[in-house]
């Protein structure tokens, strides 16, 4: 019976130390029963696409979580969905699966809280799971929109109250020390620059295996 589980969302074009750094944060902070990483299908706020397929995607998560030792549960449901992506529908589906009682925790960065307005009918959100952010350097938690913030102030809970309620709560976590952007990646690996800073050794040694990111 799953009691709490984290989810992890995103394109993880390519997956890099970031992504790994964020959910072994809130593993440690929360201790849930299942680390679920959710790799994106068509991201509907992404103009220009995906860069590698979804299984050269999935074979990279595999292996940055496992030299990490954070066992994962890689959920395909954005890959095999057809048309946009909403995280609305991922998190529906979700809950649908692990019932009305379980503690579901998104994890972000504060980047991504900053534009959660944005987000497909982003307020029903928080009737469906809680959320975990995590403050990369250059980020603040403070410099919100007026109506993201209003929410966050109301739902701020700690590590114990997500895990004891389905959902509905904000957890903040200020101290997240990497950072790192796929976008900045994908450039270093270009320039065929890419270091073991930026991106799992694993990670790496697979793309230059694969050839992949060459452009």
């Amino acid at each position: 019976m799953i009691r709490c589980a984290a989810l992890l969302g995103g394109s993880f074009d390519p997956v890099h130390r970031g992504h790994v750094a964020l959910a072994a944060l809130f593993h440690q902070l929360l201790q849930p029963d299942q680390l679920r990483v959710i790799p994106a299908g068509n991201p509907w706020q992404k103009q220009a696409g995906l860069q590698v397929d979804a299984e050269d995607r999935i074979a990279m998560l595999r292996l940055a979580f496992a030299e990490a030792g954070l066992p994962i549960l890689i959920d395909r449901q954005e890959i095999e969905r057809h048309g946009p992506t909403y995280s609305i529908d991922t998190l529906r589906a979700v809950r649908a699966e692990l019932g009305p009682d379980a503690s579901i925790v998104f994890l972000m960065g504060a980047d991504q809280l900053q534009h959660l307005d944005s987000w497909h009918d982003w307020k029903s959100l928080f009737g469906l799971a809680h959320f975990a952010v995590a403050a990369r350097p250059g980020y603040r938690l403070d410099a919100l929109p007026v109506a993201v913030k209003a929410e966050v102030d109301a739902r701020r809970g700690t590590p114990a109250e997500l895990r004891a309620a389905p959902c509905g709560r904000v957890l903040l976590a200020p101290d997240l020390a990497v950072d790192v952007s796929a976008t900045e990646v994908r450039a270093a690996l270009a320039r065929q620059d890419a270091q073991d800073s930026l991106i799992p050794g694993v990670v790496l040694d697979y793309i230059q295996h694969h050839q992949l990111y060459k452009n």
